[in-house]
């Protein structure tokens, strides 16, 4: 037999486990990627502390001048306090509240703003449901009105109504006040809740009239639970608006019936720079809104984020 035959052997065990190795690869997109949004994310919340950090400080300082003496304020700054604490005591806010006047005026403010916060929301509320999903004559054009009623500027109406006022005995008193601000809260508080109560599904309604619900009985049983974010954030915004007001208590309320920041604007005007009483006295009424603010935080950001995702 011709020619040699070739016998093929089987690769060994050793060379079958040898394999290449890879080399190592450079980092690749996803890692630069993640390193790149935590240089974002670290970059974004120091800018957001620096913010809180000057928007906090002049509200410590306004905190620690509250509970120095006069004669420690008027000797150096308030931010001494924060390595001497022996300055600090809260015999300010005692004098500041046994003092008639500032006591009286603490009182006509919760006397101005609860009411007027409940009556806008109340009246916004039937109002809004109204030009959302009634049919009535005119409804287009009355709501077109008061759409055009948000851009009228409050001093437009602030003599009228004082004459007004006077004609009627309301001119100095806490019920002139409340209704000045009622007026002037109800456009944007029918707009904005009128907006929201549209976006109910109409199916919704719909059910429950079939069920043999009555109008009032959906508006209370359905749209003001699904309604609450948005009520919540109006009730804020009204109550932090007239609370801090000055301008209309300025001019309709007399002596009696003025509010906090009347008095202190009155303090500032008799006693100049007197930093033991407008100190405790600004830091006094910053309190409650920050108290509404918080009790109703959760609230609030789900009024002003709602319609934003669908």
């Amino acid at each position: 037999m011709s020619g040699h035959s070739t016998i093929e052997r089987p690769p060994t065990r050793h060379a079958a486990a040898v394999r290449p190795v890879p080399a190592p690869s450079a980092p690749g997109p996803r890692r630069r990627n993640r390193m790149s949004r935590l240089l974002s994310n670290s970059v974004v919340q120091g800018v957001l502390i620096l913010v809180a950090l000057v928007w906090i400080t002049p509200l410590a300082g306004l905190l620690l001048s509250s509970m120095r003496s006069e004669r420690d304020n008027a000797s150096d700054g308030w931010w001494t306090a924060l390595t001497d604490p022996s300055q600090l005591s809260l015999d300010n806010y005692s004098a500041l509240l046994k003092d008639s006047g500032i006591a009286a005026a603490f009182g006509n403010t919760i006397l101005i703003s609860v009411p007027t916060t409940a009556l806008v929301v109340a009246i916004a509320a039937l109002a809004g449901y109204a030009f959302a999903w009634l049919e009535f004559p005119g409804r287009d054009g009355i709501f077109l009105v008061v759409v055009g009623l948000l851009v009228v500027p409050v001093q437009i109406g602030l003599l009228p109504v004082a004459k007004l006022f006077g004609a009627v005995g309301l001119f100095g008193t806490i019920t002139g006040v409340v209704l000045f601000h009622v007026a002037y809260g109800l456009p944007f508080a029918i707009f904005l809740l009128r907006n929201y109560f549209a976006g109910i599904p109409r199916e919704m309604l719909e059910a429950a009239r079939m069920d043999g619900g009555s109008e009032w009985r959906i508006f209370s049983r359905l749209v003001l639970p699904l309604g609450r974010p948005a009520i919540a954030s109006l009730a804020i915004f009204q109550f932090l608006w007239v609370w801090n007001d000055m301008l209309v208590a300025l001019l309709f309320a007399d002596s009696e019936s003025q509010p906090l920041t009347v008095a202190l604007q009155s303090q500032m005007r008799q006693f100049g720079s007197n930093i033991s009483v407008l100190a405790p006295g600004a830091f006094l009424s910053l309190v409650v809104p920050l108290v509404v603010f918080f009790a109703f935080q959760r609230h609030f950001v789900q009024g002003v984020m709602a319609g934003s995702v669908k």
